[in-house]
């Protein structure tokens, strides 16, 4: 008998309002997905679909009607036998829907793997070596932000990211300035997301006041789709910038090529619910290596199934560098799971069960 599909719509609270330059975010919708073979019902794969409110190209009114066609398309005669037929599997469906080819990856890993929650041999799972993650700070007033950088500070991270854009530029550049007085760049590297926030112009002046900061890297400084003044920006700037927005929609290898050789960007940021999967975000870091472009793994504010398989993808990809992998713990009512945030690590703890649905 063919693999069955069914989904599990969940509605996620966040624990405070989330703010961005894009706004505020409350709620998340996401979507469980889990696949089955009839002859063996009690192995289940589950994989999540949740595309991010005004980002994802299938944040779209009839996004649920769109995932339950496209599963209902899927023929799957059997388990698949390895992640490379899955990755073929998933590549059928709608480049429109990159989130539905993320959980559906997941989905199958997991079923895989024996539907223990387990997608890749990585030792993050198979060895619970934790992986090092970046503290968020979200935007907020002056005082709430100060707040939020300071238990981060406490708490251990040495890698911390705060979001620009929303509150007065001078108040942002000042926290940032409080953060180097605390702490070395030696000790604390200083990460910021302006999330397209800024012209290019603006962004000339922020790259500056950035680099007297000792400011790691920047990510998505101009709006998305600007790709001839991005380009000037990061062959002129002192401060190294990330490409995030960028890359969305941007599908097939030879597109990824272009964008990457025509901005020369120092970094790129990896969101596989963003980006179409694990396969497509393989391409990506196959470019990026071969161009010598940096690259790190966040996630795509996915609940605990989908925050799992980007962890266990990072590890299997054996990273170095502090992900953005820190966001299973934004939710006041996020699935339970044995994932843990434990100062600047996340961690897998096997003898913690996974909720039953």
């Amino acid at each position: 008998m063919p693999l069955n599909f069914t989904i599990t719509p969940h509605k996620l609270d966040f624990l405070f309002e989330a703010g961005t330059s894009r706004g505020v975010l409350r709620q998340k919708a996401t979507w469980f997905i889990k696949v089955f073979d009839t002859d063996k019902p009690q192995v289940q794969g589950w994989g999540e679909a949740g595309p991010l409110q005004g980002l994802s190209i299938d944040d779209v009114p009839d996004f649920e009607a769109q995932l339950r066609q496209a599963l209902a398309l899927l023929h799957i005669p059997k388990v698949p036998n390895n992640k490379e037929e899955i990755f073929k599997i998933a590549g059928k469906l709608p480049v429109s829907l990159p989130s539905v080819k993320f959980g559906v990856e997941t989905a199958l890993l997991d079923l895989l793997h024996g539907g223990k929650r387990k997608l890749f041999e990585s030792t993050f799972y198979n060895a619970q070596t934790p992986l090092q993650i970046n503290g968020l700070v979200w935007m907020g007033n002056r005082q709430v932000m100060q707040q939020r950088l300071n238990e981060k500070i406490k708490e251990g991270f040495r890698c911390i990211k705060l979001k620009l854009g929303a509150i007065n530029l001078k108040d942002e550049l000042a926290l940032l300035q409080d953060a180097r007085k605390l702490m070395p760049a030696s000790k604390l590297e200083l990460r910021v997301d302006a999330n397209g926030a800024f012209t290019p112009d603006e962004a000339k002046l922020v790259l500056q006041e950035l680099e007297r900061l000792q400011v790691h890297s920047i990510e998505q400084p101009i709006a998305a789709g600007q790709p001839a003044q991005m380009a000037l920006l990061c062959a002129q700037t002192p401060v190294p910038i990330a490409l995030d927005e960028e890359l969305i929609g941007v599908v097939g290898v030879e597109a990824k090529r272009d964008m990457l050789t025509t901005i020369k960007p120092q970094y790129i940021i990896l969101k596989p619910g963003l980006l179409g999967g694990f396969a497509a975000t393989l391409e990506w870091i196959n470019l990026a290596e071969e161009l010598q472009i940096g690259w790190w793994i966040t996630s795509a504010l996915e609940a605990n199934i989908g925050l799992n398989a980007i962890c266990q993808f990072a590890s299997w990809l054996q990273v170095t560098m502090p992900q953005g992998l820190g966001t299973g713990s934004l939710y006041r009512n996020n699935i339970a799971s044995p994932l843990q945030v434990k100062g600047e690590f996340i961690h897998y703890r096997p003898g913690v069960s996974w909720a039953k649905w």
